[in-house]
């Protein structure tokens, strides 16, 4: 399988105005550590990658090659920080399965205080790497809790050194940092434990996020797994009268309950999505849920601002070779993409 990166234009006037307005809506800059990771759940997209479940029955099929040094994943957030771009999120794969993990973490540059760090993981490594992650800028943990049991942990992600690793990951990262987060997709594979996995968030007051399931071309084969929130919705509706809908911004609408305290979100297909120029002649708008709402790095140096579009990837290693300023570089590519120019 191969999937093409998109080299920039050479540089000319820079054209802030698209990266700002992302910024101000609370657009994410997703930054991939590796395509790696200690579980297969079979609904993985790898952020745009080839993911592991597809991995295991397809052996030819691989994931990009890493090509960006620790150094360069600093470079790049330093520019783009610098620049406005300031919710800056961690994923993978597994990203503390990344050699890069630590060095990037613990070298961090100051946010500032309207900026955040994230780490999003499945949690079964928190703990062996609790030392350093200790000292680093990160902000939040948000830890993917998608099984509630040993059997549904193997059924959804294949693996079988068992759910109380998780759990203990969530309690160590509740050890560390003031912010820990949970987000579960819903499916029939978990239904039954939903409320286990609510009950169990609201007792450690940890805020937690319920998701309807984002099809893509890994996943398209068991979208029957799918399940919709309004059952959940209409429980949390008996726990509590505080709602609100939020369609503001960036990304899908999502239902925000707070139950004495603790939020739980709610992300539904029903409450639409954000698009932008590009958007408006995408052959692949009919079946996108998700919308333009985040901007996606790599490991392999591509910027990518849509899941479903390989074809749309900036390639920054060049750029990053020449030292110009990669927050210019990513804006006029932003820039070109919401204009439909690309």
């Amino acid at each position: 399988m191969t999937i093409p990166i998109l080299s920039a234009a050479s540089p000319h006037a820079t054209d802030w105005t698209a990266l700002r307005n992302f910024a101000a809506l609370r657009g994410q800059f997703r930054v991939s550590l590796t395509p790696l990771c200690n579980e297969a759940c079979w609904f993985c997209h790898n952020e745009g990658d080839v993911p592991p479940p597809r991995t295991r029955l397809h052996r030819e099929d691989r994931p990009r090659p890493g090509e960006l040094r620790a150094d360069d994943y600093l470079r790049v957030l330093h520019d783009v920080i610098a620049a406005g771009l300031k919710r800056v999120y961690f994923t993978g794969g597994e990203p503390l399965l990344s050699p890069l993990a630590r060095p990037v973490l613990t070298g961090l540059p100051d946010a500032g205080a309207d900026g955040s760090y994230t780490l999003i993981t499945n949690g079964s490594l928190i703990r062996r790497n609790a030392a350093w992650l200790a000292t680093t800028r990160v902000d939040k943990v948000k830890v993917s809790l998608h099984y509630f049991s040993d059997a549904s942990l193997y059924e959804i992600a294949g693996v079988r050194f068992g759910i109380g690793r998780i759990l203990d990951g969530i309690d160590a990262a509740r050890e560390m940092f003031e912010r820990v987060e949970l987000n579960t997709l819903l499916q029939r594979e978990n239904a039954h434990e939903i409320l286990p996995i609510l009950a169990y968030a609201l007792e450690r007051r940890l805020p937690v996020q319920f998701i309807e399931l984002v099809d893509t071309d890994f996943n398209d084969s068991r979208r029957h797994s799918a399940v919709p929130a309004d059952g959940l919705v209409q429980h949390l509706r008996t726990l509590t009268t505080d709602e609100r809908t939020e369609i503001a911004g960036v990304g899908q609408g999502r239902r925000v309950f707070r139950i004495d305290g603790v939020e739980i979100d709610v992300i539904q297909r029903e409450l639409g999505r954000h698009h932008v120029g590009q958007c408006g002649t995408c052959p692949l708008k009919p079946r996108c849920v998700e919308g333009f709402w985040s901007l996606r790095l790599d490991h392999a140096g591509g910027v990518q601002p849509c899941l479903l579009r390989d074809d749309l990837r900036l390639d920054v290693r060049p750029h990053l070779a020449q030292r110009h300023d990669i927050a210019s570089v990513v804006a006029r590519h932003l820039t070109s993409f919401t204009e439909g120019t690309l």
